[in-house]
């Protein structure tokens, strides 16, 4: 019998892409080995985003995701965890390599970040070259599964690994 999953999202920023943000992140944890049960999703604006990255990464300036494993199981894995997600961080993004702001650019931008959360609650990191290369992998694997495509691949053609590495910050 599955376990029961809760999954709660709130949107300060990016309110009028949470139905397809919601229906594909759902669809997300439904075939991420490992999800935790229990996922709070929150989309905020700048000024939210960076007290949470001053407070917990003491780095000045809003970013795309911060992740906050919760709980944990006794074999150590994350059975609950928030992911908070900077729209206008993802815009940002978007415009630096090159892409026009599309509704459909920033819903998957931001939803590429909100999978890169949900990945970090699994104990994927992306610290050094080889984690890096793995976890954007599962992540356009994954997309690509739900019909969304290779996020990450595709803007990653149009600009430096440095310059379009999503951050994914777990304090």
């Amino acid at each position: 019998m599955p376990k029961p999953v809760s999954i709660e999202f709130s949107a300060r920023s990016g309110q009028a892409h949470l139905p397809w943000l919601r229906r594909k992140f759902l669809e997300l944890h439904s075939i991420t080995p490992h999800a935790p049960a229990h996922v709070s999703v929150a989309l905020v604006g700048d000024r939210v985003m960076d007290r949470l990255h001053r407070e917990f990464m003491n780095i000045s300036g809003p970013t795309d995701v911060l992740t906050f494993p919760l709980d944990f199981d006794p074999r150590g894995r994350c059975t609950a965890g928030e992911i908070v997600v900077c729209p206008p961080e993802a815009r940002r993004r978007i415009e630096r390599v090159g892409y026009s702001v599309r509704t459909s650019h920033l819903r998957e931008e931001i939803l590429l970040y909100m999978l890169h959360g949900l990945l970090h609650l699994t104990g994927l990191d992306d610290i050094d070259p080889s984690d890096y290369h793995h976890m954007h992998r599962t992540e356009d694997r994954l997309l690509r599964r739900i019909g969304v495509g290779p996020v990450f691949a595709r803007k990653a053609g149009h600009a430096s690994s440095t310059a379009r590495r999503t951050s994914g910050e777990s304090p």
